[in-house]
């Protein structure tokens, strides 16, 4: 079978993260960080492109990788109009969404375009975008709110979820699309989701408040009591949404994101902290019943993944709460890059068709 070589690229507020792969084997990787004052000189991240393909071009020099070994080039996936999961070309359409920030400006736009441009230059190679966290295959049901005015929204890991999706179910012997998972993506954010036969037909918005609350993020917030606080006099709009997003969670409890430190205030006879700590892992758990029930008890496993996993303690907190219901499987961490490749070797083989971006109502 022939290897496929595949540049992945990942880009962030303040970085650009690349990988070249031969298959699913890493070549090697390269991180580059912008320094503050660089990237003040650009009114938008958007305007950032130039400059980072530039950096991925002196990447490669140095490597010795010229770009007409690489067979396929694929990024993050942005803020795109909702779509179902899987591997897209990046073509005239989704370009111009990423371009216009139609659905919103983000870094992570910049793979797409980033993977085009060096496709391009490459002598028109693949360029393709991966189950980016616009990923919205919900239920009907599953959109509505208590209230017409405000529908439930799909925002997510879905890079992570699905990827560890697929590994959990190669480890079980089967595939991901005939399987019924509960994945929990443990980060900075929290999101979990019900994997039914391949689609996540509910997950909890991880961006801004469903679900449980993590190390920055608020989660699900007694609505009557977000009401009054935002009427409550003091706070800009700009405010309380940091409240909600960004300073949130373990951060408004303990005055920490890290949950290393939390667990170092445990051993050390902190009360408050080990409450906190079990409240969190709670809420994980009754997130998980929650998506058990949506999927009717038909749960093959659950699986836990993201940087928190790597905490045996936590893990250990969820677990004692859930594993009645499926068995749990833990993947610590998370890799976007090795993800990236993944969704593109898929296309490459023929294993998966990759899918056209075109917004409905367009």
């Amino acid at each position: 079978m022939k290897a496929f070589r595949i540049l992945a690229i990942n880009p962030g507020s303040t970085s650009t993260k690349i990988a070249l792969y031969e298959d699913d084997r890493i070549l090697g990787s390269q991180s580059q960080r912008y320094d503050l004052e660089t990237l003040k000189a650009f009114p938008n991240v958007l305007d950032q492109r130039a400059m980072r393909l530039e950096v991925i071009h002196q990447v490669l020099k140095e490597r010795g990788r010229p770009l007409a070994e690489i067979d396929a080039f694929v990024g993050r996936g942005g803020l795109t109009a909702p779509l179902d999961g899987g591997t897209y070309v990046v073509d005239d359409v989704m370009t111009a969404d990423l371009l216009s920030g139609r659905w919103g400006v983000h870094a992570a736009n910049l793979g797409g375009l980033l993977a085009r441009d060096l496709a391009e230059e490459a002598g028109g190679k693949k360029a393709f975008i991966v189950d980016p966290v616009v990923v919205d295959e919900l239920l009907p049901e599953a959109r509505l709110s208590g209230h017409p005015a405000i529908e439930r929204r799909s925002v997510f890991h879905a890079l992570n979820q699905k990827a560890i999706a697929r590994r959990a179910a190669a480890d079980m012997g089967t595939t991901y699309d005939a399987t019924h998972l509960i994945v929990a993506h443990l980060g900075g954010g929290i999101s979990v989701g019900a994997h039914e036969l391949g689609r996540v037909v509910d997950v909890n918005n991880a961006l801004d408040g469903e679900g449980p609350f993590s190390p920055e993020r608020a989660g699900s917030l007694p609505a009557g009591g977000l009401v009054r606080l935002a009427y409550s006099g003091g706070l800009t709009l700009d405010e309380l949404l940091r409240k909600v997003t960004g300073s949130g969670g373990l951060v408004a409890h303990l005055g920490t994101n890290d949950l290393r430190e939390v667990e170092r205030r445990i051993d050390e006879g902190d009360g408050k902290a080990a409450l906190v700590f079990r409240a969190m892992a709670y809420q994980v758990a009754r997130q998980i019943g929650a998506e058990a029930a949506v999927l009717s008890g038909r749960v093959d496993a659950i699986v836990l993944t993201g940087g928190l996993a790597h905490s045996d303690r936590f893990v250990e907190a969820i677990r004692n709460r859930v594993d009645f219901i499926a068995p749990v499987l833990v993947y610590p961490g998370e890799d976007e890059l090795k993800a990236l490749a993944e969704g593109a070797l898929r296309v490459l083989r023929g294993e998966e068709e990759a899918k056209l971006y075109r917004p409905h109502g367009d």
